[in-house]
């Protein structure tokens, strides 16, 4: 190990969190900093709590990364400013996001939305996973509107310095089982519950009833409330742990990725790891991952969805397109690409 402490802190545990903390710990040592975020009420104990540890260790550690912008990202970013600690802040989507509409974005909220601008500004280095989190434009959501978003739109002021690096994930794991065939006219989405709008689960909803012989697999969330006329070729199959989510990658020939906002698209990646061919909205950095291998929807339009699906399975070229999906993700978004990156980022910026 080099010496000295890399502090990584989170607000909450995630896949891509998972992926840093494993490629951190091959070269330093890394102390991990997290709470209870998500209670609002925790807030002040936790800033408290986390004040007296980044004091405890200002005098050994190396470098401070935080996973996304929050409340768990101002002292960090402020101590940092004062002891001459490199910080950098990984920037993953939401918190370069409003859609008030959707109740999606941490910069809806005022105080976010300060405390998120203070920790770009006094940090330094920013590192969005996607060049769409500095600034994009977004003409999917609101038919013949643009709606623009990205941290340089919501605060033009902060003039930090950004590295783009993309996210990395492991072709190793994510592969179809050597015995697992592709169910004919198959789609999966991946999403939580609170993620349905966002993530285009109506959409799907809505053209399935159209598509009777197409099996649709909805994976992270149970029949939602409200929506009790769902037609009997969508199958909701609630949490699954990855290897189950792995299986039915495999099994399936078609991934929606329709999000109204994505930073990354790690579950798109992952499907397509799998031999799936993507069907993507067109926003953020979706069309690029996707690239040649698939269909991009261009706006949230239930008709336009029927159409594209109605293409798709008319396709003739599927296992070619599954296979060329495969090798865009490995070529183009691999973990040694991450890593060799961030090892090269935090090497110059070493106090």
């Amino acid at each position: 190990m080099e010496p000295g402490i890399i502090i990584y802190i989170m607000s909450r545990r995630s896949s891509f969190v998972d992926v840093d903390l494993s490629i951190l710990s091959e070269k330093y040592d890394v102390l991990i900093n997290t709470y209870n975020w998500a209670n609002k009420k925790l807030v002040p104990l936790n800033m408290a709590r986390q004040l007296f540890f980044l004091l405890r260790h200002s005098f050994s550690v190396k470098t401070i990364l935080i996973s996304s912008g929050g409340y768990w990202s101002l002292l960090p970013a402020i101590i940092g400013r004062i002891f001459r600690i490199p910080v950098m802040i990984i920037l993953n989507g939401s918190e370069c996001a409003s859609f008030p509409s959707i109740n999606y974005g941490n910069l809806r909220s005022p105080l976010l939305r300060s405390i998120c601008r203070i920790s770009y500004k006094y940090c330094t280095t920013l590192l969005p996973v996607s060049e769409s989190l500095v600034k994009t434009k977004n003409t999917y959501y609101l038919k013949g509107q643009a709606v623009f978003q990205g941290y340089q739109h919501f605060f033009p002021s902060v003039k930090t310095d950004y590295r783009v690096i993309f996210n990395g994930i492991d072709h190793e794991y994510w592969k179809t089982g050597g015995e697992t065939s592709k169910e004919k006219n198959s789609f999966i989405s991946v999403f939580s519950p609170s993620q349905y709008i966002l993530k285009g689960g109506d959409l799907i909803v809505a053209a399935a009833a159209k598509f009777p012989d197409c099996t649709f697999y909805m994976a992270g969330l149970s029949q939602p409330a409200g929506i009790p006329d769902v037609p009997s070729n969508i199958h909701f199959l609630g949490h699954l742990k990855p290897h189950e989510l792995r299986e039915y990658y495999s099994r399936c020939r078609f991934h929606f990725q329709l999000s109204i906002f994505e930073g990354f698209g790690c579950t798109l990646c992952e499907a397509m790891l799998c031999q799936c061919v993507p069907i993507g909205s067109g926003v953020n950095i979706i069309p690029e991952i996707i690239g040649n291998t698939g269909f991009i929807l261009s706006e949230r339009d239930v008709a336009l969805l029927e159409k594209l699906i109605a293409n798709a399975i008319a396709s003739t070229d599927l296992e070619e397109c599954g296979e060329k999906a495969r090798q865009q993700i490995i070529a183009n978004y691999s973990i040694e690409n991450r890593k060799n990156q961030l090892f090269s980022l935090i090497a110059q910026n070493v106090k």
